[in-house]
């Protein structure tokens, strides 16, 4: 360990800079992807997990950047991209990194069990359902993952996911000419999607716009938040206005640094986290309204789903169903998953 020795009768005289923590630094430019605007960060100590968290928050389209020595700034006011890079679950799992918001999908590299909240198409019918099943799955979800040795701060959802497309689509037909974004990392998914005779394009999200303006895909299923922030319309003007699946996240932190906070410290920050999540929820469905609105005035035109076409849809996507329990999703999450909604849909209705 390094360390000053002071030889000598001299007394000490001067100041000495008190270097910022790196684990309260970290969390804290987690959270700021909560924050509609600029956060600027003071006394931000220059290290390798500082620039790890920087470099993924730029991977999400967050401009992020030491303005100076010691002073961070975060501007989340448009985060482009859901996705963070396994990579980034990689350094959490080896101390690099120690917080980090996620999709079902980066979360999934973690624990499978989340996948059950993403990756069924048309499961959910509307976000009713999914705060349902969210809310009565949140303890099992947390108890994997605290297995997993990663503490859940929250979950939360952004959006619908829909098809934006350079040619008009109607029936899952129509889609099998196109050539259709697919993440990279993938591989099931892609596989999927050949089976049923559609044309999968494996792509990094960072490479769905160039993919547009290039022709390598002409079709992409994104939520109309990120794909307004990207402005796919301008290069895939059509959106088929179906629910394809909810786009389900949350924030995790290790369990090693969770231990490291006094149980006050613990306490604000699940309140904290709380009514992050919360505000995520609600937020998210206005801005997805207003989402499609603003892209309709820059020529968006979206296609409406008649119960007949939406019938056609559901026939696709539950007959892959059995290629994904047990494969995509484990089984036991995708039958609970199954067993909530019908446990949902069977409850009365509420009086208008």
């Amino acid at each position: 360990m390094d360390k000053i020795c002071v030889c000598g009768n001299a007394r000490l005289s001067g100041t000495v800079e008190v270097s910022g923590s790196k684990n309260a630094a970290l969390a804290i430019m987690a959270a700021a992807l909560l924050v509609e605007g600029r956060v600027t960060l003071h006394n931000v100590p220059r290290i390798g997990d500082i620039h790890t968290m920087i470099e993924l928050l730029n991977d999400l389209g967050v401009p992020a950047q030491f303005s100076d020595r010691t002073t961070v700034t975060i501007d989340a006011s448009n985060v482009l991209y859901l996705e963070a890079p396994y990579d980034v679950v990689r350094k959490m799992r080896f101390g690099q990194l120690q917080a980090a918001a996620l999709t079902a999908v980066g979360l999934g590299e973690i624990d499978k069990s989340v996948t059950a909240l993403q990756l069924m198409p048309m499961t959910f019918r509307s976000w009713e359902e999914v705060d349902y099943v969210l809310e009565k799955m949140a303890p099992r979800l947390d108890k994997d993952f605290a297995d997993k040795g990663f503490v859940v701060l929250f979950w939360t959802y952004a959006g619908w996911v829909k098809f934006f497309s350079k040619q008009p689509g109607l029936y899952p037909e129509d889609y099998k000419k196109m050539k259709i974004f697919a993440w990279a990392g993938g591989v099931e998914e892609q596989n999927l999607m050949k089976s049923l005779g559609y044309n999968p394009v494996p792509l990094e999200p960072t490479d769905i716009l160039p993919g547009l303006q290039t022709g390598l895909i002409t079709a992409v299923p994104a939520p109309v938040v990120f794909a307004n922030a990207a402005q796919y319309y301008n290069q895939a003007p059509y959106m088929l206005d179906l629910n394809w699946a909810p786009i389900v996240g949350g924030a995790v932190i290790t369990k090693k640094t969770w231990d490291k906070f006094p149980p006050a410290t613990q306490q604000a920050l699940r309140k904290a986290a709380t009514d992050a999540g919360q505000k995520i929820k609600t937020r998210s469905r206005q801005e997805s309204d207003e989402a499609v609105e603003a892209m309709k005035k820059r020529g968006l035109k979206v296609q409406p789903v008649s119960p007949e076409v939406e019938a056609v849809w559901r026939q696709v996507a539950e007959s892959v169903y059995p290629s994904i329990r047990g494969k995509m999703v484990p089984a036991g999450e995708f039958d609970e998953v199954h067993r909530l909604l019908k446990e949902f849909r069977a409850r009365p209705k509420p009086a208008p």
